[in-house]
């Protein structure tokens, strides 16, 4: 039964979880406001963070497919609002599929565009 339900996950996965990946330096990030429809590109080294408005980016890791630094990037982002204890997104996020695991507020909305690599 447990061997099952292993072999379920595995084949469950998501493909980008089953690829070799390199890690990135950083990421290219491109956040809206929705209140005012400004939008801005944000560029986060590894293990930085950046304010925007009233939210605060963090950038743990950026990964991409092995030999294509400009293919499918996912990163490791940490989301919060000022005055809110909690994050208001935390997760992996996809290039090729931002509605994978959005971040849901009222006011901004962030996505991942590519790593960077040096």
């Amino acid at each position: 039964m447990t061997r099952t339900i292993l072999a379920f996950l595995l084949c469950a996965a998501p493909a980008w979880a089953q690829e070799a990946v390199n890690p990135g330096t950083g990421a290219v990030l491109r956040a809206l406001d929705k209140l005012n429809a400004k939008v801005s590109d944000l560029t986060l080294a590894r293990g930085t963070r950046q304010a925007l408005g009233r939210i605060e980016i963090e950038l743990a890791e950026c990964r991409y497919p092995t030999g294509n630094p400009s293919g499918d990037a996912y990163a490791f982002l940490t989301i919060r609002e000022a005055g809110v204890a909690d994050p208001v997104f935390r997760g992996w996020m996809v290039a090729s599929s931002p509605a994978l695991n959005p971040m849901n507020h009222p006011r901004y909305d962030v996505w991942v565009l590519r790593c960077t690599t040096s």
